[in-house]
């Protein structure tokens, strides 16, 4: 779907060009990379330390109960066989809460990370398309469907600072 987009995007493009209309009715173009964008936003850096604290309070919950686990398995050797039994069924029910918690927090970090990626990449792409109304520009593409790009097209710079001025 996205090569078909692309692609579409290059045709169109390539017709504009050759027929030399859009250039003679004063058609401004431009290009960004989306990629440095959103990783040189200040929302970005912000929202990954954020996950970073998040990721380091669930390593150490986790680490938390690996320790709870290891140390009920360390008194197994100096029970009887009945509260032997008995504890393993436990450590057994241990294990398995410490990996349902540890799928369901990965599942809940991954849904958490995802909404903000797309809130970020929202954000980016409104002030793009206020800069886009604003100078003039008809057309304003993501470097990504670029074969070729003339660098004083590339309106990255300008873009970053208005997205880290906000």
């Amino acid at each position: 779907m996205k090569v078909l987009k692309a692609f579409m995007v290059v045709v169109f493009l390539l017709s504009m060009m050759a027929t030399g209309s859009y250039a003679a009715d004063g058609g401004k173009i431009g290009y960004v990379d989306l990629s440095r964008l959103f990783d040189e936003y200040h929302k970005t850096k912000e929202y990954d330390k954020v996950l970073e604290v998040k990721h380091e309070e669930l390593e150490r919950i986790g680490k938390e109960k690996v320790e709870k686990i290891k140390e009920s398995e360390s008194r197994l050797a100096l029970l009887k066989e009945d509260q032997r039994v008995s504890l393993e069924g436990s450590i057994d029910v241990l294990k398995g809460e410490a990996q349902e918690f540890v799928r369901q927090e990965q599942t809940n970090l991954t849904k958490d990370r995802n909404e903000k990626i797309r809130e970020i990449l929202l954000e980016i792409e409104k002030v793009v398309s206020d800069f886009a109304v604003k100078e003039g520009y008809e057309v304003i593409l993501n470097d990504r469907v670029l074969i070729y790009g003339d660098p004083a097209r590339d309106l990255t710079e300008d873009i970053l600072i208005i997205l880290n001025k906000q």
